[in-house]
């Protein structure tokens, strides 16, 4: 609740929704002028698709909002395609992926959907990725930043709520080398956080243009999973502190005005050689985020038993983490755990007093259509139950300030590693790997469930007005 001018108290705004990526949604790899990314060129496996089709967004944002907008979700976070509204990255922008984007925009704001803008989501245009090695250039940030500010100057208007780039603590990782769109870099630790810095370069730059040019809010965003020492051991505490600083921490402190963590560069001055200029740390320091956002999913365990001693905090989680006997795992072995969400929300909030935005969670599961029966996902029901239980007891228990709740592809979409089978919907999409079959969306029973508990919410917000 917070007052207004005339000191009655208003309810403020809580928002409900989805995310998704372009690459994982549109499909249309090759019309309306786009341009080939990285994504574009892999192969389709045994288990995965290739990223051609995704579920034909492109051509079916329509009926997907209306999915949306009939469940009662008032927020869509999507990405923008870089290859699409610049097809060589660095050249000249596409007008007509441009008005792809006017369209889609337009078409939640009919629907009272409020849209959050990712600009990235690691399909890097093919031409910076084969030229200059993705985000290792320096090239490429100013690439990006001049597509940034191109999307942005055409949607402030529309577009309040920004992110950047999705997960950027991975970019502290070894996924850096995949998600920042590089072929041939070799996986050093150095070069991960010569990534990792180039891409915080870019991310300042733009969020401090939004703060400068317009009215728009943006947040850094994180993977965020808690890291649990496997047990009491102080070596096992130790690895699991060091590796929370080096992937969460530093971005965290950098997305909050503090610059990066102290132990992050002084590990990167004694043991690296970075290029990193005044200018660019200058710029990092005059970051503000207006919420931090994060993606959850699960919780991990750690052991310092199998870390070589030389390795950097970077590579701990490779080596060392171990199954944490207390949680139980969905089946690709990823835990399930509400208690780990609401501590997370508490770390971020209770520590930099900004607003908190989970803008992923969900369960990935095998499911099959029979064609004619609906899909009982009670496990999917009782995952998004139990953890929007836990959001709800960080704000009313806790006191964390917390400004929605955003599934991740409640409508079907091939997974992060292009498997279609494991689906994370509230509603079907009637595809396979390699059978594109109808693409026929088909609500299961968490769509309703998911719609009768946004009613019920609505309702006790109106009651709590009158």
């Amino acid at each position: 609740m917070i007052q207004d001018g005339n000191e009655r108290m208003v309810e403020k705004k809580f928002y409900w929704g989805d995310s998704s990526s372009s690459m994982q949604t549109e499909g249309a790899w090759n019309e309306g002028g786009k341009g080939p990314s990285v994504y574009d060129i892999r192969e389709a496996g045994e288990q995965t698709s290739d990223w051609k089709h995704g579920i034909d967004r492109y051509h079916r944002y329509e009926e997907d909002l209306d999915l949306m907008k009939e469940m009662g979700m008032n927020f869509y976070r999507f990405q923008t395609s870089w290859s699409r509204i610049n097809p060589m990255g660095d050249g000249t922008f596409n007008e007509e992926g441009l008005l792809f984007y006017d369209r889609y925009i337009d078409a939640m704001l009919a629907r009272g959907i409020e849209p959050m803008l990712c600009l990235y989501h690691f399909d890097m245009p093919l031409h910076l990725a084969q030229n200059y090695e993705g985000f290792m250039s320096k090239h490429v940030v100013e690439a990006f930043v001049e597509y940034g500010k191109k999307v942005i100057d055409r949607y402030k208007g529309k577009v309040k709520y920004w992110v950047t780039f999705n997960e950027q603590n991975l970019y502290a990782t070894p996924l850096a080398l995949l998600y920042g769109g590089t072929l041939t870099t070799e996986d050093t630790a150095e070069n991960i956080h010569q990534i990792a810095h180039n891409v915080m370069v870019a991310h300042a730059r733009l969020a401090n243009y939004i703060h400068e040019t317009t009215d728009g809010e943006i947040g850094g965003m994180l993977a965020y999973s808690n890291i649990y020492p496997a047990t009491n051991d102080p070596k096992d505490i130790l690895v699991a502190r060091e590796w929370d600083e080096f992937i969460n921490q530093n971005l965290l402190d950098a997305f909050c005005g503090r610059g990066y963590s102290r132990q992050v560069r002084t590990f990167e001055k004694q043991r690296m050689n970075l290029e990193i200029s005044e200018e660019e740390l200058a710029e990092i320091e005059k970051v503000t985020s207006d919420y931090l956002a994060f993606s959850y999913y699960c919780t991990g365990s750690i052991s310092h038993k199998n870390i070589p001693s030389d390795v950097a905090p970077n590579y701990y989680l490779t080596f060392g983490e171990v199954e944490n006997p207390f949680v139980s795992n969905n089946e690709w072995q990823l835990s399930i755990d509400p208690l780990g969400f609401r501590d997370i929300i508490n770390r971020m909030y209770k520590k930099y007093h900004v607003p908190i935005f989970p803008v992923e969670n969900g369960i990935g599961t095998k499911e099959e259509w029979d064609g004619r029966t609906q899909i009982q996902d009670d496990y999917r029901i009782y995952y998004h139950e139990t953890h929007i239980q836990a959001m709800k007891d960080a704000m009313a228990i806790d006191g964390c300030e917390v400004l929605g709740y955003l599934g991740w592809g409640l409508i079907d979409l091939p997974s992060s590693k292009g498997d279609m089978e494991k689906r994370y919907g509230m509603v079907y999409v009637n595809r396979g790997n390699h059978d594109l079959r109808d693409m026929r969306r088909v609500p299961k029973k968490s769509f309703y469930w998911f719609k009768e508990f946004l009613e019920k919410e609505q309702e006790t917000i109106g009651q709590r007005k009158m």
